[in-house]
């Protein structure tokens, strides 16, 4: 059984360094590349102002955020979701930056690059050159994302799912030997029923065998003779 966690967050700001926090984190379980149903969401009091041009692209305020937990507060319930599985991000250099800064400031160990699993990268790979993005993404896959008015992290978390799903090659996630009454693909009606013969008797006739050993007797200097 394969576990991955696809994580994404919002945040005020583009850049930890300059004092920016995340505001809402959300994780969804998946199971052998299938959501399982379980899932994590927390939105997240920053502790600081929330800028205009933040709010545009989430619209959560700081009076909205002032109810729910600090990151602090929320972080072993997220660490035991994640756990050690590996984590599915999109664009994933820009979250776990956040996502290290919060835990270097309540003195927890950061999360490895190395169990991250870049959906940007992926899709920059398999299409070099088109538009990366989980908007452009859920086009090219033809996925519902008219949901997504404003960048919510379970939403965003739902639709990328869906995107990892295409980029690892569809809902098929392993071969297995078909059965032998296995049926026919469908418009090729049933298969065809193969007829089984007696199996046909080697001793030769009497005609036979006086047919080969006249055919012998003229063989000069035969090899099994020597």
């Amino acid at each position: 059984m394969l576990r991955e966690i696809v994580l994404d967050t919002e945040t005020t700001g583009l850049d930890p360094a300059e004092g920016h926090r995340i505001v809402e984190v959300a994780a969804v379980e998946l199971i052998d590349r299938l959501p399982s149903g379980r899932t994590f969401q927390s939105y997240l009091d920053p502790e600081r102002d929330v800028p205009e041009e933040a709010r545009r692209v989430h619209g959560l305020t700081r009076e909205f955020l002032a109810d729910f937990p600090t990151f602090a507060e929320a972080a072993d319930e997220l660490l035991g979701f994640l756990a050690d599985s590996p984590l599915v991000i999109h664009n994933a250099a820009f979250d776990l930056e956040f996502l290290n800064a919060e835990l270097a400031r309540i003195g927890r160990e950061p999360l490895s690059s190395a169990r991250v699993i870049d959906t940007l990268a992926l899709a920059q790979r398999r299409f070099p050159g088109a538009p990366a993005s989980l908007d452009a993404l859920c086009r090219r896959f033809a996925i519902d994302a008219s949901a997504r008015t404003v960048h919510g992290a379970l939403l965003d978390c739902q639709l990328l799912a869906e995107v990892y799903l295409h980029l690892s090659g569809g809902r098929q996630t392993a071969l297995g030997l078909a059965p032998a009454a296995a049926a026919a693909p469908a418009g090729q009606g049933a298969a065809p029923v193969r007829r089984v013969r007696a199996p046909r008797p080697h001793a030769p006739s009497a005609e036979e065998e006086a047919a080969h050993a006249a055919l012998v007797a003229t063989l000069v200097d035969p090899v099994w003779r020597r």
